[in-house]
């Protein structure tokens, strides 16, 4: 009979340092200087023939990895999948969920929580539901959505969730932020006095932009809002302004479209494009001009000064109406939700100029929505114009007219208005709106035929030819010094006689003649932005020089 193996002395039971040691394999082994070795036997025949050394192996075994493993509880809390279609998910359990709050499905796509009951969660799914079912597990991942923000961005397309979509590579940043952030107080805010030069001689001289404001772009479709909103970025190249394009539910095509543009006139370097189309889930399409805010505001932050564009406010109005028919929201007017104006307001509130205890940064928002038929006082039209600091209306009846951009002065309107315009601007532009309303008004009495006077014949031919003055190609901004010389020729009659075809190419040879032969007048005019005496009688001679050239 085999002696026991509790009588063995201690000498006896001493680890052999030839013996292995157990590992996770079961026929592989780890000596002591930590190299892998093979067992030269299986291990159960070791606990058969060698029972006494095997035991005292496994004892050691245990004794050493005990020493180096770390207990812990990590507790999860988990659902099931109730119901899932259409982009939506409905939980059951959940119940330390939060609003606003990631979890995750079995098939790695992340979902926003949205509604919160007792016993239920619903959420937004970020990603498809495909491979989502009744009876899946969710994980709460106690996280928010965070964005990427820094100028790794700049020149680059992203979802809205801030991952590349542009094929150029990953992102490396060293900051990320929450999407959602409360708007900057009023003692953090200061006055929007510093013009946002957007190179649109219509909008500069009449709807002057203000560094920090918020200027609705409003118009039926195909009349030319997004065409305003690319040259205004287009402008702002060499100004230092940083631009953030948010493309939501647009086509792909048109999406593609305007980066071209941007790429084309060098304005992509500056620039960084959000972009949600409409084959993307509905939660992707709500939350882009948030995500687009976010980026915007980790400049804002560094004290610089941004233009958003919104494009277009509609569509991520229609994508909040569905999820929130989805989620079993109660309708209201129009089928939307009754928080569609807190949607917008808590958006656009985040646009500022703030303090320069802030760092003086700004961030400059240009909203864009859509109408039908020229209905401004639809439903989210209306929202808007009342959230907003004004608006620029564009016409169908003038678009069709070749009148391009087709703004229509007396429905547009720049609620901070001349304190955001330059000095000399708002010298030579006084009295160019009253004069193009007052112009258009005598025109209609005009079309029935009636006798005018030669005072109202010659208020209409002024008219006419500021009109066309401030007709303007696609893509083709102009400098400040540009669009003041030609606005003081309309302003002061040096294009009465001048046929209305012809006025096109009077503003080109102006400015090439400027360029020419009066290059100390441009310059007067982009450095000090004021109509001194001096410059005022300097623009005068130069024009009197043009007209005897053309004589």
């Amino acid at each position: 009979m085999p002696d026991s193996l509790f009588s063995q002395s201690r000498a006896d039971v001493e680890i052999n340092p030839e013996l292995p040691l157990l590992d996770e394999t079961p026929f592989a082994a780890t000596t002591r200087g930590g190299e892998a070795t093979e067992l030269p036997e299986p291990f159960i025949d070791h606990l058969l023939h060698q029972p006494r050394r095997s035991l005292a192996t496994l004892l050691e075994t245990i004794r050493v990895k005990g020493r180096e493993t770390r207990a812990g509880v990590s507790v999860f809390d988990v659902g099931t999948v109730r119901q899932v279609g259409d982009g939506v998910a409905s939980i059951w359990g959940l119940p330390q969920a939060r609003t606003d709050e990631l979890v995750r499905f079995a098939n790695g796509v992340l979902g926003l929580v949205m509604n919160v009951d007792t016993h239920w969660t619903d959420c937004i799914l970020l990603g498809s539901d495909e491979g989502i079912q009744g009876g899946d597990v969710v994980w709460s991942t106690g996280r928010r959505i965070m964005l990427p923000i820094g100028d790794q961005l700049l020149g680059r397309v992203v979802s809205p969730v801030g991952v590349p979509v542009d094929g150029k590579g990953p992102i490396y940043v060293d900051e990320r932020r929450f999407i959602e952030r409360e708007a900057p107080s009023v003692v953090e805010r200061q006055a929007v006095d510093t013009s946002l030069h957007t190179g649109i001689k219509a909008i500069d001289a009449i709807i002057p932009i203000g560094r920090g404001q918020r200027e609705l772009i409003i118009g039926d479709r195909q009349t030319g809002k997004t065409t305003i909103a690319l040259d205004t970025i287009i402008n702002q190249r060499g100004t230092g302004v940083v631009c953030v394009y948010v493309a939501i539910g647009q086509r792909k095509s048109s999406t593609l479209q305007a980066i071209r543009t941007l790429e084309q006139h060098g304005a992509i370097e500056h620039t960084v494009v959000v972009m949600a189309s409409p084959d993307d889930p509905p939660a992707l399409v709500y939350l882009a001009p948030y995500a687009g805010c976010t980026i915007a505001e980790g400049f804002l932050d560094e004290g610089r000064d941004v233009l958003v564009i919104y494009d277009d406010l509609s569509k991520h109005s229609d994508a909040y109406r569905e999820l929130s028919l989805l989620l079993r929201r109660p309708p209201g007017r129009e089928a939307y939700p009754g928080d569609v104006f807190y949607l917008h307001s808590r958006l656009l509130e985040r646009a500022c100029r703030l303090s320069d205890g802030r760092g003086g940064g700004s961030i400059t928002a240009l909203p864009i929505v859509e109408t039908r038929r020229g209905n401004i006082s639809a439903y989210i039209p209306t929202n808007l114009i009342s959230i907003t600091d004004g608006q620029i209306y564009l016409d169908p009846e003038l678009f069709n007219q070749d009148v391009k951009p087709a703004i229509n002065i007396g429905l547009s309107v720049s609620r901070v208005g001349s304190a955001a315009q330059e000095p000399i601007m708002r010298r030579v532009s006084g009295r160019l709106k009253l004069a193009l309303a007052q112009f258009e008004e005598v025109e209609h009495f005009s079309r029935f035929g009636a006798e005018i006077d030669r005072a109202t014949r010659d208020q209409i031919t002024r008219g006419q030819r500021l009109r066309e003055v401030l007709k303007q190609d696609a893509a083709a901004p102009l400098s400040l010094a540009q669009e003041i010389l030609i606005l003081v020729a309309a302003d002061r009659g040096y294009l009465d006689e001048l046929p209305l075809a012809e006025v096109g190419r009077y503003e080109a040879d102006l400015w090439a003649f400027a360029q020419a032969e009066h290059r100390g007048v441009i310059r007067h005019i982009e450095g000090d932005r004021e109509l001194t005496p001096e410059i005022e009688r300097a623009i005068t001679a130069m024009l009197d020089a043009f007209q005897e050239t053309r004589s």
